[in-house]
């Protein structure tokens, strides 16, 4: 199919491409409550193609781009007009002229982890008997559930040399949790693996089951004021969120951020503990074809890398790394139980916890939270929070737990002073 694709561009006669193939094989299987209630097996080809129209514009060199999907199904005609009406639209695209990514053929690198070597059936059904383990409850259960097994092979081919290909293995999902009394309640929660990790999920819909419980017997919402606010699990990642965006190539360069290697992005009297996060290369190649490798991000509060693909690299004239997508960071110094000391709002769950990477502003709609006035803790529901990252970052405590789920790996909780919540 990309020698298609390649006949299909040289005949719309465009000599600058990046050719994207992802081949799927997986296996899916839908539940209501323990019950099977539908398993399908697909095998998909996806075809994307970035083509690439230089210009001059006022005197300039200029780059455009444009993207296209291909299918399998489309002959060399039919992909000729396809990417010729993309080139078109790059014509209109004023990116100021970059170099793209160029490299030489390479061989397959296979996957690498306990999912690797088995089929998708068999990371099913490991995976499906761990979330379902803990399931033995006729008030507190998973009323549906959805789980995916995957083995993904992607090429990347383009116009300068690079011809590199790799394969991944995941299994992800998502299920319901349902309590019936003292009231009924749901509560929604996902996961995903890039190993056979089945004590995980088990402790996941364990902790899971016990939140909703906590949360059907949850009735009021915290008063308004300000508050010690601990955050756990899920919503780290997207805490972490800040620091990786303000140093995106993109946001530096249009400044939106001032970000510069080398300097402290955490304040400059940390109390608290000091940050260190490190990029983590998900996939060894970027879409663009870029070899990633993990790379410090901060360290100590001091930031070491500004990551991106090739068009902003080279405004900046820096490396081009890649898009990151995968994080981790050390535990921190205190454990979670003396995080719970005197009066806190620990939140477990929001309806949709944000981060604003421009402002720093984040906060959410609570669902659940455990209200400690320093003696008795009461499961609460409803208010939000709203904080500011700039105002507390200096002060931060991390725990010593950990948590690893999707894209993040690192400090289960942290623990933040003077929050604002809206009862």
């Amino acid at each position: 199919m990309i020698e298609r694709i390649k006949k299909g561009l040289k005949e719309a006669e465009i000599a600058d491409y990046t050719i994207n193939e992802t081949c799927s094989e997986s296996v899916e299987c839908f539940f209501i409550r323990r019950n099977l209630d539908l398993k399908r097996r697909t095998n998909l080809q996806e075809y994307t193609v970035t083509v690439f129209c230089p210009f001059e514009a006022s005197g300039k060199r200029m780059l455009g781009a444009s993207t296209v999907q291909i299918s399998p199904e489309m002959d060399e005609a039919e992909i000729a007009a396809a990417v010729r009406s993309a080139y078109h639209g790059a014509s209109f695209v004023n990116n100021p002229w970059y170099e793209l990514v160029s490299g030489t053929s390479k061989e397959m690198i296979p996957a690498a982890g306990t999912l690797a070597g088995r089929s998708p059936e068999e990371n099913m059904k490991d995976m499906t008997e761990a979330l379902f383990a803990a399931d033995t409850e006729d008030t507190v259960f998973l009323n549906s559930a959805e789980i995916f097994s995957k083995r993904l092979v992607r090429r990347i081919v383009n116009a300068r040399g690079v011809d590199v290909s790799y394969e991944t293995c995941e299994v992800s999902g998502e299920y319901v949790v349902q309590c019936t009394a003292p009231q009924d309640v749901e509560t929604y929660h996902s996961f995903s693996y890039r190993e056979l990790d089945t004590e995980a999920l088990r402790r996941d819909v364990t902790e899971a089951l016990e939140m909703t419980q906590a949360r059907a017997k949850a009735l009021s919402a915290p008063k308004a004021g300000e508050y010690r606010v601990i955050l756990s699990g899920e919503e780290m990642r997207t805490f972490f969120q800040y620091y990786i965006s303000r140093s995106g190539s993109g946001m530096v360069y249009q400044k939106y951020s001032g970000y510069q290697t080398g300097m402290q992005v955490q304040g400059n009297n940390i109390k608290g503990d000091a940050l260190t996060i490190t990029l983590k290369a998900k996939e060894p190649y970027s879409d663009e074809g870029i070899p990633m490798k993990d790379r410090t991000l901060l360290e100590e509060g001091v930031l070491r890398t500004i990551h991106g693909g090739s068009r902003f690299a080279y405004y900046l004239g820096i490396e081009p790394t890649g898009a990151y997508q995968c994080i981790s960071a050390p535990m921190g110094s205190t454990a979670l139980s003396e995080m719970k000391s005197g009066a806190y709002l620990h939140i477990v769950s929001f309806s949709d916890f944000q981060m604003d990477s421009f402002s720093g502003h984040f906060g959410g709609e609570i669902r659940l939270a455990f209200l400690c006035d320093g003696h008795e803790v009461t499961p609460v529901t409803g208010g939000s929070i709203n904080g500011n990252i700039l105002k507390v970052q200096e002060n931060m405590i991390f725990s010593k737990e950990r948590y690893k789920n999707g894209n993040y790996e690192g400090p289960f909780a942290v623990s933040l002073e003077g929050i604002r919540v809206a009862g």
